[in-house]
């Protein structure tokens, strides 16, 4: 008699709930899908579109802000809808009925952004004390990208070696 699989199982995305977070503000959609980079990536993008206006002359910004928010809109709920069906095909595959739950691999985890977060708390928190000046902290914003482009490039290279 052949052993059955057990398989961890996971609730469905609502491509409905994508959307509205998305729509409340840009990245949480990518947040809830789980494509924390993305959603992460998505935020900082939307703070510098606004960040852009009040210098900007000609409505191309504007236009450019628009589009962006409408596109992390629908790219959310696509993105939610598409991992329903992975997960669907996966629990199909594997045998397991969809209505009982769909399956996916467990997460790994990371502890990178945990430090990234008691990083910024503790400079956060130097400014509130006048140690740090929020405006000279403004000024290096763009670390941000880099510290996440160093990430990935870490991440690359580890699972390439594995």
């Amino acid at each position: 008699m052949a052993d059955k699989v057990t398989i961890p199982k996971r609730s469905c995305k609502s491509p409905a709930l994508a959307g509205i977070l998305s729509g409340f503000f840009p990245g949480t959609g990518a947040l809830y899908n789980g494509e924390y980079l993305k959603g992460v990536l998505f935020i900082i993008i939307f703070a510098g579109l606004i960040t852009m206006q009040p210098h900007a002359g000609q409505p191309f910004p504007a236009l450019l802000l628009a589009g962006f928010y409408i596109f992390q809109i629908i790219e959310a709920v696509q993105t939610a809808g598409a991992i329903n069906r992975r997960a669907a095909e996966e629990a199909e595959v594997a045998g397991t009925a969809p209505a009982t739950g769909l399956a996916v691999t467990p997460p790994s985890g990371s502890v990178f952004w945990g430090i990234v977060l008691v990083i910024l708390g503790a400079i956060f928190l130097l400014a509130n004390f006048g140690v740090v000046d929020y405006g000279r902290l403004w000024d290096f914003w763009p670390l941000i990208v880099v510290v996440l482009g160093l990430k990935l490039i870490y991440g690359y290279f580890s699972k390439k070696n594995d």
